[in-house]
C-alpha cells in the first residue's frame, strides 16, 4: 500500500446542479435514509459498513441550466465564490458554458482532475466532451466521462482518478457472490459488494440477488427487475454514440459483473487444496 495514500485520504469536491450528484454524496456518506427500496425488508446491509464523509470538502450547487441564460459570456461570475482545495472534482448537470469554464477554474485552486459523469447525452453531447477534453490537457488535468457513472475503472496514466475507484470504492461494480445446491438448481446463497456503483444500486441489485437461481433466463430477469427498481438515474433516450439508451448499458453492466462473480465462484469451487 502506498503509505502516501494511506496518510492522505483522497478528497472530493462536488459541483454540480440536479439531484444526481446529490444520490452520489449520500451513497458515498452511507446516508441511513438513503438507500429504502427494501422498504420494511430492510436489512440494513450496507449501513455501518463505511462511510467517505470526511472525503468530501465541500457540495456546491450551481444553477440549474434551465435558470441561466442559453449563452453565457462571462461563466466566472457564475462560478462558486470560495471553494476549498482538493484532490477531484466531480460535476455534473451544469449549463455547458460553466462546464466549459470548469478545468481553468479548478485548475487555480490545485484540484488534479475532472470527472464529468454522463447520465444523460443531451448534457454532455460529444463536441461538448472533447472541448472538455481538450481544456484538462490544457490546464494539466487528468479527466474522466464516464458513460454512465457505473462504468469508470482505474487505469494507471489517471492515478488520482484510480483512487477514487480504488479508494472510495466506486465506479464500475465489484461483486462476490457465493452459491449453494437446491435440487437440482443452483441458487445464489451470498452477496458481497467491493465495489459499488456511484448511485448506491450495486447493494440493492446485490441484495435481491440472494436466493436467485443462476440459470441464465432467471438470474437476467431478476438483475434487470432490480436494476429499474432501484432506480438508475441513467436516460432512457438512446445516445446517438452507443446507439443504446445509457439506462441500458448500466443495466448490462451489473449483468456482466454478476456473471464475472459467479465465474469467480465457480473457479474457486473447483480448486483442489494443494497437496
Amino acid at each position: 500500500m502506498n503509505s502516501t495514500a494511506s496518510k492522505n485520504p483522497l478528497t472530493l469536491v462536488f459541483i454540480y446542479s440536479g439531484e444526481f450528484a446529490e444520490r452520489v454524496i449520500r451513497n458515498l456518506i452511507n446516508d441511513p435514509s438513503f438507500c429504502k427500496s427494501c422498504g420494511l425488508y430492510c436489512d440494513s446491509c450496507k449501513y455501518g459498513v463505511y462511510t467517505y464523509v470526511r472525503n468530501i470538502r465541500a457540495a456546491i450547487e450551481l444553477p440549474a441550466p434551465s435558470d441561466l441564460p442559453a449563452f453565457i459570456d462571462e461563466p466566472e461570475k457564475y462560478m462558486p465564490k470560495n471553494i476549498p482545495k482538493a484532490d477531484l472534482c466531480i460535476a455534473t448537470g451544469l449549463h455547458k458554458d460553466l462546464l466549459l469554464e470548469l478545468p481553468r477554474f479548478i485548475s487555480n485552486i490545485g484540484i488534479k482532475g475532472l470527472v464529468v459523469p454522463i447520465e444523460d447525452f443531451v448534457e454532455v453531447p460529444s463536441g461538448l466532451r472533447k472541448q472538455l477534453e481538450e481544456k484538462c490537457v490544457e490546464f494539466g488535468l487528468e479527466d474522466a466521462f464516464p458513460k454512465p457513472f457505473c462504468s469508470l475503472r482505474a487505469s494507471e496514466d489517471k492515478p488520482t482518478i484510480s483512487r477514487l475507484v480504488n479508494e472510495l470504492k466506486i465506479g464500475r461494480p465489484l461483486l462476490e457472490i457465493s452459491t449453494v445446491k437446491r435440487g437440482n438448481s443452483e441458487v445464489i446463497e451470498s452477496t458481497i459488494v467491493r465495489r459499488c456503483a456511484p448511485c448506491g444500486s450495486s447493494w440493492y441489485i446485490a441484495r435481491k440477488l440472494v436466493g436467485i437461481e443462476t440459470k441464465k433466463e432467471v438470474l437476467y430477469d431478476a438483475i434487470a427487475k432490480a436494476h429499474h427498481s432501484y432506480p438508475c438515474t441513467a436516460t432512457m433516450g438512446v445516445d446517438p454514440e452507443e446507439k443504446e439508451p445509457i439506462l441500458h448499458m448500466g443495466g448490462y453492466i451489473i449483468r456482466e459483473e454478476v456473471e464475472n462473480a459467479l465465474k469467480q465462484a465457480k473457479a474457486s469451487s473447483q480448486k483442489t487444496p494443494s497437496q
